[in-house]
């Protein structure tokens, strides 16, 4: 059977490849270590089990709006206000069935066939595939690795066509940990209004910056960015939710509309009971947040001082999210590899350490290291790394 064009293009997840042939090491008796998943390995909190739990009992186990629950949407909205000073109303929220299915659903809405966005590198791996699904053109620009990966409004401008309808920022990052702060957002709006171009605001992993820099919205430097931005979010990595797949976008209420209109023929709704757990998280107070902080913060100090201790490995030490992104192309020629997937092929072979090639993240002389582990592994995954560095010289 012939398959449809608009799949044919796509690029498998380098992130669930890599994460699979780790499992399928690690079923066949090998001592893995993974260093690949993108998501926390605490349990959800207690508290919002209970609730999902205790929403099943009381029958919440039917369709709600295809929205998400009026409750919810209002904790939404509060979280916004409280946390960035955003101010929405419910009809201003969808939930969804995770932050990625916010994106897809967004991008299916807004984009005709040939309409740009504009996908800085190094990226996180379904943006340029659910770009090119809705029939879009992703246009990739280079961040440069000097300039802490952050694209430049420079950078930015040069990229703009007459096609570009959005560009994607991604703070904290995925896959490179690196936080814009207020000024450097606010050089990038400034092109961005210039252009009438739509931003899109990924901030999934805005619980998780381990600085003094607090965590900053480009929809909250204006009332004209605010109308100009749809902010993505969720519970997946600020609570350890990632199983439950709720999500949520807020903006325009003419594209909010037109979302919620296409999950009605898509997913229906968000898991009722995965609501109810939703609001009781957003409802209660952040202690887990907070702990689960204080533990990535410990393993990065950890992890980072032994990542660039090895030779040929170099990495500005990021601020938020919860990866390290290393380059390792010194290490990789002093090594005799023609280039990083064959090297990170051969580590996880020879040592079972799955990092994550950069090249599904636009960057090919890069690794991506998730730290959503113990102390004790993550010292002995950067114990064999260094070991099969060091013998492959």
């Amino acid at each position: 059977m012939q398959l449809a064009n608009r799949v044919k293009t796509l690029t498998p997840s380098s992130t669930l490849a890599i994460t699979a042939k780790a499992k399928k090491l690690k079923e066949e008796g090998h001592d893995v270590i993974a260093l690949g998943a993108g998501e926390p390995d605490f349990n959800t909190p207690r508290y919002i089990i209970e609730a999902a739990k205790k929403a099943m009992e009381n029958g919440m186990t039917k369709y709600t709006p295809s929205g998400g629950i009026v409750k919810l949407r209002e904790a939404i909205c509060a979280k916004l206000a409280n946390d960035n000073d955003l101010h929405y109303t419910p009809d201003e929220i969808i939930v969804t069935t995770g932050a990625k299915h916010a994106l897809y659903t967004l991008f299916q809405v807004l984009l005709n066939p040939g309409d740009e966005v504009i996908v800085p590198a190094p990226y996180w791996v379904s943006y340029p595939e659910q770009v090119k699904l809705a029939g879009g053109h992703p246009v990739i620009v280079k961040a440069d690795e000097k300039n802490s990966f952050k694209l430049t409004p420079d950078e930015l401008e040069a990229a703009i066509t007459d096609k570009t309808k959005a560009i994607i920022i991604n703070s904290p990052s995925n896959p490179t940990g690196m936080v814009y702060d207020k000024e450097e957002l606010k050089a990038l709006a400034e092109v961005c209004l210039k252009h009438n171009i739509l931003i899109v605001s990924d901030e999934i992993y805005e619980k998780l910056i381990y600085t003094n820099d607090k965590h900053t919205s480009v929809a909250q430097l204006s009332n004209q960015l605010k109308k100009q931005t749809i902010v993505i979010n969720g519970v997946s990595k600020s609570h350890a939710m990632t199983g439950w797949r709720i999500g949520y976008a807020a903006g325009d209420k003419e594209i909010i509309k037109a979302m919620t209109n296409m999950a009605s023929h898509s997913t229906s709704n968000p898991t009722s009971i995965a609501q109810f757990a939703a609001l009781a998280a957003y409802d209660s107070p952040e202690d887990p947040i907070t702990e689960m902080k204080k533990a990535f913060k410990e393993r990065l100090d950890t992890l980072y001082d032994l990542i660039v201790d090895i030779p040929g490995v170099t990495c500005e030490k990021p601020k938020g999210a919860f990866y390290l992104f290393p380059n390792v192309e010194q290490a990789v020629k002093n090594n005799g590899f023609e280039h990083v997937d064959e090297w990170v092929t051969a580590l996880l072979e020879e040592e079972k350490v799955a990092l994550v090639p950069g090249s599904g993240f636009g960057s090919n002389g890069n690794v991506r290291l998730s730290y959503a582990n113990s102390i004790d592994l993550l010292t002995e995954a950067a114990k064999r790394i260094n070991r099969f560095v060091i013998n492959h010289q």
